[in-house]
């Protein structure tokens, strides 16, 4: 009997990370932009305010924070964006999206990143999207952690034409549960199981196969 999930299993997974990366986006946006923007749109209502009472040296303060505010909120919606789908992912493949998110994190943090993971373009689009969010996961946790003097990505064939990911990095704290959970759910819509070593001080090993379905998916 195969212990590879059903189509339906596949499925419910996808399905379920779907609508938890949903939950997640839409109290982003709760919490941050739409907060953010309401604020800007009381200051706008206080800058009309000032102007008709002629108090201009008013309105020019509030208006200048209102426009500080408004350009925050470009970044995070920005950031959002490529969070969800990078540009560099969708027009110049795997390889190159890694090695761009190596590149900007590495040098904002001070962190050695190798990636070794050209292997990962016989992925389907959607789950090289899915791979892409995992690695990206696991280096802001790492940074979050450490931040790390090293992270390393290497994904290699193994048999049976399934890939074989292993994600490394030297963060001394100890990940979450919850951020473990995360990155496990995003592995289960690729059909993989994704194991986790931590070594007190000494970082975390994250391993996961995945199977010939979404590879030639």
């Amino acid at each position: 009997m195969s212990d590879e999930p059903s189509r339906g299993e596949l499925t419910e997974q996808v399905l379920a990370a779907e609508q938890d990366e949903r939950r997640r986006i839409a109290l982003f946006l709760h919490d941050g932009p739409v907060q953010s923007l309401s604020g800007v749109a009381l200051m706008l209502d206080a800058v009309n305010d000032f102007l008709e009472r002629g108090a201009n040296e008013q309105a020019r303060e509030v208006l200048e924070k209102a426009i500080a505010r408004t350009r925050v909120t470009i970044g995070e919606l920005r950031d959002l964006s490529f969070k969800l789908e990078p540009v560099v992912l969708r027009d110049h493949g795997f390889a190159m999206a890694v090695n761009a998110l190596a590149q900007d994190y590495g040098i904002e943090h001070e962190v050695r990143v190798e990636a070794d993971v050209t292997a990962a373009e016989v992925l389907s689009e959607r789950a090289q999207a899915a791979l892409y969010q995992i690695v990206r996961e696991a280096l802001e946790g790492a940074i979050h952690r450490g931040p790390p003097q090293t992270f390393s990505v290497r994904i290699v064939p193994a048999e049976d034409r399934s890939l074989e990911v292993t994600i490394q990095d030297d963060a001394p704290g100890e990940r979450r549960r919850r951020s473990i959970e995360v990155l496990e759910e995003r592995a289960r819509t690729l059909g993989a199981a994704l194991s986790v070593e931590q070594k007190a001080g000494q970082g975390s090993t994250m391993r996961l196969v995945l199977p010939i379905y979404a590879v030639s998916e």
